[in-house]
């Protein structure tokens, strides 16, 4: 499956820890999102991944594969994204995680298909928010001086801000875009509708769409639509 990232607008985040009957993913993976992100942090096994992974695949929509369990990395997948939280008190969330990793995997992967996350967890009390032990709550200087270290310093793709489950703050997407010439911003965490859609899509590059899936499918299919209309 090609796909360009650069004009990703909408993506919907799919956890393979969490049911979806087939109508419902069939209605988000023709819903004309740009992408589906498979990923979650807790109980995420090879077994739930290719499952998810087998099932998108009846649909034209790109799939990547947000790693967070080295033995959960399924092969098929059309990219790898991996997350550097920059904000986590757990060494294990920057970088030794990631050595580990190559360590076993090193030889065999094809780094073209793979895009490395500048994470920023703004809801500490999530799931990842406690794995990582991630240092919050942010301020729009440090967002801005975590966009720097991912955008200019350490020259990543994505520069992914993260509430999960929890609607974030605006000004502070807005704060890191005034400070990002290269990466991709992307922002996740508590999207319910289209008005909140909308707020974020004016200062994020891509907005991810995840738990309002299983809650109020309506809802979540709104938001394709209601990014995708707004200029950035």
């Amino acid at each position: 499956m090609e796909m360009d990232m650069e004009k990703w607008r909408h993506v919907f985040k799919l956890d393979p820890d969490k049911a979806i009957e087939d109508a419902a993913l069939e209605a988000v993976c023709e819903s004309g999102t740009d992408a589906i992100i498979v990923g979650g942090t807790t109980n995420i096994t090879f077994d739930n991944t290719i499952d998810l992974l087998s099932r998108v695949r009846r649909y034209a929509v790109p799939c990547v594969l947000e790693i967070s369990n080295v033995d959960a990395i399924v092969p098929g997948f059309d990219a790898y994204f991996i997350p550097l939280v920059l904000n986590a008190q757990n060494p294990d969330w920057i970088f030794n995680a990631h050595v580990k990793g190559l360590e076993e995997y090193g030889p065999f992967i094809k780094w073209d298909e793979v895009f490395v996350e500048g994470y920023v967890v703004g809801n500490g009390d999530s799931a990842v928010g406690r794995l990582t032990e991630s240092r919050t709550p942010v301020s729009e200087e440090e967002i801005k001086a975590y966009a720097r270290l991912a955008d200019q310093m350490l020259k990543l793709p994505i520069f992914y801000i993260e509430y999960s489950g929890t609607y974030g703050d605006p000004k502070l997407v807005q704060a890191a875009g005034k400070v990002v010439h290269n990466s991709r911003i992307f922002y996740g965490g508590g999207i319910r509708n289209r008005e909140q859609a909308v707020e974020i899509a004016r200062w994020a590059d891509t907005v991810v769409v995840g738990n309002v899936v299983y809650e109020e499918l309506a809802q979540a299919l709104a938001t394709v639509d209601a990014v995708k209309s707004t200029k950035k």
